[in-house]
């Protein structure tokens, strides 16, 4: 039996950063705020 916790906690991720990225100018700053968040601690990424 496999886990999909994993892929599901990255896809959770992705989409609170969506929400809160209203402001970002293009995808860019999306891909760079997404790579932050998945390397670093929340707190460097915000």
């Amino acid at each position: 039996r496999t886990n999909r916790g994993v892929v599901e906690g990255i896809n959770n991720k992705l989409k609170l950063i969506k929400r809160c990225g209203f402001g970002l100018i293009n995808f860019t700053n999306f891909e760079i705020r997404a790579i932050m968040n998945w390397h670093f601690d929340d707190s460097l990424a915000y």
